[in-house]
């Protein structure tokens, strides 16, 4: 099975998936004349602004402003921050981050594209406010075909992020307790702590909305700021070693052999293939998850809402996900042998002791359980576009089921299915999008000017 989904991604994302990701955001950099640089200013200004730890209790399923903004992060800042990085780095040596850096900034002008969209076209079923994808497919194709794409898209979100993606989730915090308990010799299994995982998951589930809204407005600030302060202290404590982790990320971007070595076998194609899969997983600018979040807001106009999502993936890419790299690459551990969260872990724990690996589980246990939150919640949306509000419980516990089934797989599987259902996800959501470019450029403009 492994051998088999991984011939497949080789396939979708050696070229077709790169072409479609970096095609979108460049056209719609282009459209919208750079609105990632000339707008990135006001959106630092509408989040911050924006920013409660105990914000106001919206009616009919909206959300503030942040706490969308919270939720979007929370689906964004996740395992492909501390694992999906260091998996990049081993996968398509270091310069595959700068293929990730070049997809976020074209990411930036996409997501707005989204946010937009998610605003312009949001409904309310059932009482409750909603949106997505799935709604403004509609718009952009109408018809039979337009129901088709929608249902498709659909489908393949809640099998990416519902399913697959929260078992990426789980696998992570398992192996990151499994390091832990293992270097102290505690047996503990991975099934156990996935349990604990899928028990508390589901009474965050059953509690709807407000309980979301209200648990990611405050873990999501508090988790980024105890794991920025941390990897700041680790890449200071090894600063000198910072103009060669740059050197190593720039010229492995054209050249890894002249980093890693010709017997590496890592070329320019693997570097730019795996830089932009991690990054579409760790930022999702593209891929039609986070436009649920951003719908829910109850924003002035959609315009605003595009320049807070904007910043969601600077934040994410540019900031958390750096992090992860430069603690790895300034500490010297990338040719440990250690892959995935092992590899995170081992630049903690080269710097700061037995205390590193416990700090690095701790954080990936607000991360990834933060995203597994978003992702549930975003794949709800879906299930009850499709099935109604009755399926909404039955969807829950098979997320739950999959959080304990992840926690026990092997790392490679569940990153390759993982991929496999991103990038089918991305599609239809990329044709809606360059299908309505010109609504987007036409409400940039309306409201940019105001």
């Amino acid at each position: 099975m492994l051998e088999l989904i991984k011939a497949v991604n080789e396939w979708m994302w050696s070229l077709g998936l790169l072409i479609i990701l970096c095609g979108t955001g460049i056209y719609f950099t282009i459209r919208l004349k750079f609105i990632q640089v000339r707008k990135f200013g006001e959106g630092l200004r509408l989040v911050f602004g924006h920013f409660r730890m105990n914000g106001e209790k919206r009616e009919h399923g909206e959300m503030t402003p942040f706490q969308s903004l919270a939720t979007a992060i929370a689906a964004q800042v996740g395992t492909g921050n501390l694992t999906g990085a260091a998996t990049a780095l081993v996968s398509g040596g270091p310069g595959a981050i700068f293929w990730m850096w070049v997809s976020a900034f074209f990411g930036m002008a996409t997501i707005y594209g989204e946010a937009v969209l998610a605003q312009e076209y949001k409904t309310t079923v059932d009482g409750e406010v909603t949106g997505g994808p799935v709604y403004y497919i509609r718009q952009a194709f109408k018809g039979t075909f337009g129901k088709i794409l929608a249902v498709v898209f659909a489908v393949f979100i809640i099998l990416a992020l519902g399913f697959m993606g929260n078992m990426v989730q789980s696998n992570s915090i398992g192996a990151a307790f499994g390091q832990v308990f293992e270097a102290r010799n505690i047996k503990i299994p991975p099934v156990a702590v996935g349990i604990l995982l899928a028990v508390t998951a589901l009474f965050i589930f059953v509690g709807g909305t407000k309980r979301l809204a209200a648990v990611v407005e405050k873990m999501v600030p508090f988790m980024a700021a105890v794991y920025i302060i941390g990897s700041l202290i680790l890449i200071g404590m090894n600063i000198t070693a910072l103009p060669g982790a740059l050197k190593m990320i720039f010229v492995g971007a054209f050249r890894p052999e002249a980093i890693l070595g010709g017997a590496a076998g890592i070329t320019v194609r693997e570097a730019i293939r795996y830089g932009v899969a991690r990054g579409l997983f760790s930022n999702e600018a593209g891929m039609g998850s986070t436009p649920h979040a951003h719908a829910r807001a109850a924003a002035k106009n959609p315009h605003e809402q595009g320049m807070t999502a904007m910043i969601s993936v600077f934040i994410d890419t540019f900031i958390i996900l750096n992090l992860t790299v430069f603690t790895i690459l300034t500490s010297g551990v990338l040719s440990s042998g250690k892959e995935g969260i092992a590899l995170t872990q081992e630049a903690f724990v080269s710097n700061f002791g037995g205390f590193g690996d416990i700090f690095v589980a701790v954080c990936l246990l607000f991360f990834a359980f933060s995203t597994i939150l978003g992702w549930h919640f975003f794949g709800e949306i879906n299930v009850r576009y499709l099935f109604g509000k009755k399926a909404v419980k039955v969807y829950s516990v098979i997320v739950a089921a999959f959080i304990i089934v992840g926690s026990t797989l092997k790392v490679d599987l569940v990153w390759e299915l993982a991929d496999f259902f991103n990038g089918l996800m991305v599609i239809p959501n990329a044709l809606a999008l360059l299908a309505l470019s010109g609504v987007v450029v036409t409400i940039s403009k309306k409201f940019g000017k105001k």
